[in-house]
């Protein structure tokens, strides 16, 4: 049971049945994400770092090869495979269970064929319309965020009257899509897409109102 719903706690077909809270480890494989970009660019040292952070704790590894950080300019298509594919193939090889975060879908593919198992798309569908299409296909659960558009000029379209309303709104008309589109239910995930549209304010009201966002029906990703 769910010390927090009171629920219990929901299954999410192709991942491990935990019980409890699942932490998951994150890998940039960037020059320019605001919290590590740089720091492991290079594929060895990536993997090495999901492998450390495993060893750690993680119960899986997020591995992203594009800053979503206010103002990053994207990178395009092959920089992102030749960033990402190694370190997912790296990675699923030793047994780490991975996440692989991106808005494209060939990089979703790629990586789903290198060993990921998840696919973390922070624009949950919207930048890409081959996403959903094809992650259907493969049946790999799916996390669809709240996003409200690129952050190319700062915190963008970040106006809320109510913003655990809002966001709970927008996100059920992104789920029924991600549904419509021929993704499975118990594949689905929803994150409230802390600081992308909003500052901290909001950050922290959402924070205090995640039982709001479990009414979706889905289980939660908070980062």
């Amino acid at each position: 049971m769910s010390k927090q719903t009171g629920r219990r706690r929901r299954h999410l077909a192709g991942l491990t049945a935990w019980d409890r809270c699942a932490v998951m480890g994150v890998v940039n494989v960037t020059p320019d994400s605001f919290s590590d970009g740089g720091r492991f660019f290079d594929t060895t040292a990536a993997i090495k770092h999901g492998l450390d952070l495993v060893a750690q704790g993680a119960d899986l590894v997020d591995v992203g090869g594009e800053s979503t950080r206010p103002g990053a300019t994207r990178v395009d298509e092959d920089e992102e495979l030749r960033r990402v594919v190694p370190v997912v193939r790296g990675l699923a090889s030793e047994g780490v269970t991975v996440s692989v975060d991106t808005m494209r879908a060939s990089v979703a593919g790629q990586a789903l064929a290198a060993g990921a198992t998840l696919v973390n798309d922070v624009s949950g569908g919207l930048a890409d319309p081959r996403m959903i299409p094809v992650v259907a296909d493969t049946g790999a659960p799916f996390v669809v965020m709240h996003w409200r558009g690129l952050l190319k000029d700062g915190n963008v379209k970040g106006t809320y009257a109510d913003v655990v309303t809002e966001v709970v709104d927008e996100l059920h008309a992104r789920v029924d899509a991600v549904l419509d589109g021929g993704i499975a239910p118990d594949r689905v995930i929803v994150d409230p897409g802390l600081g992308f549209s909003k500052d901290a304010e909001h950050d922290l009201v959402l924070l205090a109102h995640l039982d709001r966002l479990l009414t979706l029906g889905h289980p939660l990703l908070v980062a």
